[in-house]
């Protein structure tokens, strides 16, 4: 699994960071996660593809977050794409999409499935899910985890030969789930080959947002948290008025949801250096990073 951040600033784009927008690469599926202005050019400068896209998640509806999404849909159409666009958002969505959609002269090629989606709600994707909770801000905003499915366990090659297993066909059988006959009519199981099986990948976008129990619960033990980080601790009553958080607000949400590594986003264009905001928040949680646009991070299998 591989994320990009195309953009990681807030509210107006800057020379440095463009408006938000997260791609996640997983196996052979790209995802979208929000869609500010300006995300199709940043796409074609970290060599993403706009076909590739499988479906956007919208965190919720201010601009800086969902207007790259007509300028995104309308390549797609010029690049002949022919596959189904999903775009999943808060309340309204649907309503939304249909409006972008109907401005301007638009010849799509391909079908464009937008749906709301109720806070709380489960998505079920091939081989994981997309967990969602409300979040505080100003409008109604979602955060959306993705959670991997459970991997197979270890396969123990020198047990399934002591078995008298041979190499082939039944060795992925076995590593399937499934159990296998040998000749002489002597049964083997999985579990008698194979480890316990192995937790997936879990990643959470938080979209802006204050600190909350709800996202807590939802970034429980989570491999990569990213949070919004829009304001410096020195401005923690602009942070709460305005539905954002600052470097300590979003370590601390690290710190008690358990997570391994906690990257900060939308972060305010008055801020062109980002070493104190990485400073204040390892105060609190050490392993954290700024994310700088187009930086890309690799998240690992879990053993």
């Amino acid at each position: 699994m591989r994320l990009i951040f195309l953009g990681t600033g807030g509210s107006i784009p800057t020379p440095s960071r463009s408006l938000p927008a997260i791609a996640v690469k997983r196996a052979r599926e790209l995802l979208l996660f929000d869609c500010g202005e300006g995300t199709q050019s940043q796409m074609a400068r970290a060599g993403v593809s706009p076909m590739k896209v499988k479906a956007v998640f919208l965190t919720h509806f201010h601009g800086d977050h969902f207007l790259g999404l007509p300028g995104l849909v309308q390549t797609m159409a010029l690049m002949n794409r022919d596959e189904e666009l999903e775009i999943y958002g808060p309340r309204g969505a649907a309503g939304l999409v249909e409006k972008l959609l109907d401005l301007g002269y638009y010849t799509l090629t391909f079908q464009v499935r937008a749906r709301d989606v109720k806070p709380g709600e489960e998505l079920r994707r091939q081989g994981y899910r997309v967990q969602t909770c409300e979040v505080e801000h100003t409008v109604e905003s979602l955060a959306y985890a993705i959670v991997e499915d459970l991997r197979p366990g270890k396969f123990y090659l020198e047990k399934a030969l002591e078995f008298g297993v041979k190499p082939g066909p039944d060795f992925s059988r076995l590593q399937a789930g499934q159990t296998v006959e040998l000749p002489g009519g002597r049964v083997i199981k999985p579990e008698q080959v194979m480890g316990p099986a192995r937790p997936g990948r879990k990643v959470v976008y938080a979209g802006d947002t204050r600190p909350c129990e709800r996202l807590i619960e939802l970034a429980r033990d989570a491999d990569v948290l990213i949070h919004d980080c829009t304001l410096a601790n020195e401005l923690a009553d602009k942070a709460a008025e305005s539905g954002h958080s600052t470097p300590a607000e979003a370590a601390e949400v690290a710190r008690r949801a358990g997570v391994k590594q906690l990257v900060l986003v939308h972060i305010s264009p008055r801020y062109t250096d980002d070493a104190e905001l990485l400073r204040e928040a390892q105060q609190i949680f050490p392993n954290v990073i700024v994310a700088r646009d187009l930086m890309e991070l690799n998240v690992q299998l879990r053993e």
